[in-house]
């Protein structure tokens, strides 16, 4: 094909050019394109997020009953590598990694299957970690409780700019603030919900209450009386948490079987209870799953919002953490009680303490890959997708919200 080299197009090139560097150095994102067929057969459409930052905006909502095409992929193809025996060593073998007990191999991952590798009381070879570095992986290191220690991963993201408005922000009070009430609101209205659909007695008086302390988060005038209201509304959903809770008739008698799951409140450090242990772990569990999202996003995951920064601790994953808390930790929870998943043969008890034995643990992490994995339909986007897939549009949403490109952070509520 011959191009001809003429004036007009030398000038179209020229003022393409002068566009360009114009838009760079504005600093601002240009607005996504609107039902753009190249969107479709984009590989970065699921970071963009055009339909989902247009229907955000002002102009978006404008068009009531507006289709959200899901250019998200429904599920991640990769799922991580839970290594939970003492003393195994995750080792590289070619294009897999090996889980070895001495002379024993227990069982293998192919590397490109592998979104991130969760290490309890396990080690990791040199070789092994480097790879998985090289590839993107990261590695979530345990204690044998369950305790959330650290996490390796290889060189920052490159989206420096992403950083730089999050730490801007994190030092703006009234920002923080206004983060600071979508997150606790959310939570507080994720509890209810949670009330309402899994108590066979509904308790009104808990449920109106938590309605009420939705509504004073988001009035919050500082973030001591945020705190002060998620505090009040802790209280109460966990004094009303043991209704959701319902024993199982035994298999031989039809009676009611020994029941290890009483609840009483919540205990932590140490968790007292079974239900608190396994209260504790499924918070630790999530807490992972959105540390490696934030630094996959390019966030840095220990300045929060919320949680106010202190060493050691991802204070953005547990802002974020917040909204999902009940929709998706506790409700693992109730699911591995009332299901029969787990009994009393599950846990070990260490002077006050509780923990769930490695069998336990095992039991548990698959009731919460489940759910993690489960396909919901999203309550303001309208397709379906996996929860694990939600936590990141949510985190590529704040993003969104840093750089200016959307208002308001759109918390997730689930009707």
């Amino acid at each position: 094909m011959t191009v001809v080299f003429d004036e007009a197009l030398i000038a179209r090139t020229r003022q393409a050019v002068r566009d360009l560097r114009a838009m760079a150095a504005a600093g601002r994102i240009p607005p996504p394109l609107v039902d753009s067929p190249k969107c479709v057969r984009c590989s970065l459409a699921p970071i963009c997020l055009p339909d989902e930052v247009n229907y955000l905006t002002a102009a978006g909502q404008a068009e009531p009953g507006r289709e959200i095409r899901r250019l998200v992929p429904a599920r991640d193809d990769a799922a991580p590598l839970y290594v939970q025996e003492p003393g195994a060593l995750v080792r590289k073998s070619g294009e897999c990694f090996e889980v070895w007990l001495k002379d024993q191999r227990l069982g293998q991952a192919r590397i490109f299957e592998t979104s991130h590798i969760a290490l309890f009381g396990a080690q990791i070879t040199t070789p092994a970690l480097i790879e998985a570095l090289d590839r993107g992986i990261n590695v979530a290191f345990f204690s044998m409780g369950g305790w959330f220690k650290g996490l390796a991963h290889g060189p920052a993201h490159k989206n420096v700019a992403l950083r730089i408005a999050q730490y801007r922000a994190a030092f703006d009070p009234q920002f923080t603030l206004t983060l600071a009430r979508a997150f606790v609101a959310a939570k507080i209205r994720n509890c209810r919900t949670m009330l309402m659909r899994n108590c066979p007695e509904q308790p009104k008086e808990a449920i109106d209450a938590l309605m009420q302390l939705s509504k004073e988060a988001r009035r919050a005038a500082s973030m001591p009386e945020l705190l002060g209201i998620e505090g009040n509304a802790g209280r109460i959903y966990f004094a009303a948490f043991a209704g959701m809770l319902k024993p199982r008739p035994s298999a031989e008698t039809g009676e009611p079987a020994e029941w290890p799951f009483e609840f009483d409140g919540r205990s932590r450090r140490p968790p007292r209870d079974p239900v608190n242990a396994l209260l504790s772990f499924a918070y630790s569990l999530l807490v992972k799953e959105l540390t490696v999202l934030a630094q996959v996003v390019g966030f840095d995951p220990y300045m929060g919002f919320y949680h106010q920064p202190r060493y050691g601790r991802p204070s953005l994953a547990l802002d974020v953490m917040e909204e999902f808390r009940p929709l998706i930790a506790d409700s693992v929870v109730i699911t591995a009680i009332n299901t029969g998943a787990l009994s009393g043969r599950d846990f070990v008890r260490a002077g006050p303490s509780v923990a769930l034995t490695p069998a336990g643990r095992k039991k548990f992490i698959a009731v919460f890959e489940h759910r993690i994995s489960d396909l919901i339909t999203h309550p303001i986007f309208g397709y379906r997708i996996s929860y694990r897939r939600v936590l990141e549009v949510q985190l590529r949403l704040l993003g969104r919200v840093l750089d200016g490109e959307l208002a308001d952070y759109p918390a997730f509520t689930t009707r």
